[in-house]
């Protein structure tokens, strides 16, 4: 018996009322857009929003949670995902409604570009940048989105969402304490819908912001690839210079650097690339090569903007920075130049 359907035997007894899909041992490499990584233990898609409230109510606490969106800034090590795995529907969570002349509700699982979409065919203005953002809402909810100098925290007035206990909450904007790419929102959440407000523009001008996001992403950003979007965040302290990710990548010799099938793209080189070969293991130890590099020759730390998730493959574990030996060594370096 697999750990998968070992833990839905488990949970059967208490599974009486809930309408949503189950499948044990469900490929997650199917659901990423790196399309790499094991299997998660048992996925569970919820009908509507009352599904997932009965289902966390009813889960063991001791069984671990991941919620995964539409997989486009995830990477799932190769040895799976221990626990359940939720992944919103766009049946169930995936509306859009206009409550007013600047304000629309989306629910989680709706697309970023959906949402420029329908803000454009209302003539709300203010969301051109989701046109660009490969993602779905409860991520931009969770990350704070963002693309074009604009980010979700511009937008977001109130965000609905389940607890690991199966409590429904609110939260204002406020209480969402969003910063560059993060929110202080708990870890346990589980993000079903958000209010958004806008602002009046005329329909010719949001489509003229929406065309020049969308050449940008076409002229500078490989997304014809099986990548994953920016993998590490901008520096929140730049470096001295004032370089961004992808040039302090680019300055230290990182561009098109290759690790088994995986590569940093010669088009940009912050963003990763599954070249059709590539494990999980590929691409996160090439992500490190390049903090480490980065580390080495400018002293900055580059974070991950890509989420990592799950089990490592035994005997294909990735040190941060390759390793504190090295990372040490790297700042012992730096420090001598400085």
């Amino acid at each position: 018996m697999t750990a998968g359907t070992d833990l839905l035997e488990r949970l059967k007894p208490g599974l009486g009322d809930i309408r949503g899909r189950l499948a044990p041992d469900a490929s997650m490499a199917k659901l990423t857009w790196f399309q790499v990584g094991g299997p998660a233990d048992l996925l569970f898609q919820p009908a509507d929003v009352d599904d997932l409230a009965t289902f966390m109510r009813v889960l063991p606490s001791d069984v671990p949670v991941t919620v995964v969106g539409v997989g486009s800034n995830l990477l799932v090590r190769d040895g799976g995902i221990e626990g359940v795995v939720i992944r919103l529907s766009a049946k169930g969570f995936g509306q859009i409604e206009q409550l007013s002349e600047v304000r629309l509700r989306a629910g989680a699982a709706a697309l970023d570009k959906q949402v420029a979409a329908f803000a454009f065919h209302a003539a709300m203005g203010g969301f051109e940048f989701y046109h660009g953002i490969p993602g779905g809402i409860g991520g931009a909810l969770r990350m704070n989105a963002g693309a074009n100098g604009a980010e979700t925290t511009n937008r977001v007035v109130e965000v609905e969402a389940v607890d690991r206990a199966g409590n429904r909450h609110k939260f204002s904007h406020t209480q969402m304490g969003y910063s560059y790419r993060h929110s202080d929102a708990p870890a346990d959440l589980i993000f079903t819908s958000a209010v958004f407000e806008g602002v009046e523009r005329d329909c010719d001008d949001i489509q003229k912001a929406m065309d020049e996001v969308q050449h940008h992403r076409e002229t500078v950003q490989p997304i014809r690839e099986k990548t994953g979007g920016s993998t590490f965040k901008n520096p929140v302290t730049k470096s001295p210079d004032g370089h961004s990710a992808w040039q302090l990548i680019d300055a230290a010799g990182m561009r098109g650097f290759t690790v088994g099938g995986a590569q940093m793209s010669e088009m940009h080189c912050n963003f990763m690339i599954n070249t059709g070969s590539a494990a999980a293991f590929d691409l996160e130890m090439l992500g490190e090569t390049v903090r480490a590099k980065v580390l080495e020759h400018s002293g900055i730390e580059l974070e991950w903007e890509i989420k990592r998730i799950g089990r490592f493959e035994e005997g294909r574990e990735v040190l941060p920075f390759l390793g504190a030996k090295i990372r040490k060594a790297a700042v012992e370096r730096q420090a001598q130049t400085d």
